[in-house]
């Protein structure tokens, strides 16, 4: 991260951890790969953060993602009718 108490090669370090960060999530990284990474979240809390606020998105996202969206009556069918009408104006444009 780019921070005054980083050092350039620090900085790269913390590059190649956040592009491994998605896999760890995921469970997709090798073990060995998994505690280099969780050795360095432990010792950089500018990558620390990154993780905990990625990690608590993807859990808010799986949490909501299969429930039911209650909208009022009449909602979702004016919501519809609206997206139509604009993607019909976009299309009649010249």
């Amino acid at each position: 991260m780019d921070t005054p108490h980083h050092r350039h090669d620090d900085l790269d370090r913390c590059r190649a951890i956040l592009a491994q960060l998605n896999d760890y999530l995921d469970g997709e990284l090798a073990e060995s790969l998994c505690r280099e990474l969780e050795y360095h979240l432990a010792s950089c809390p500018d990558c620390r953060t990154v993780y905990d606020t990625l990690s608590r998105t993807i859990h808010i996202y799986r949490a909501l993602r299969d429930e039911p969206l209650d909208l009022p009556p009449g909602v979702e069918a004016r919501l519809m009718a609206r997206i139509t009408l604009t993607l019909q104006e976009k299309t009649h444009d010249p």
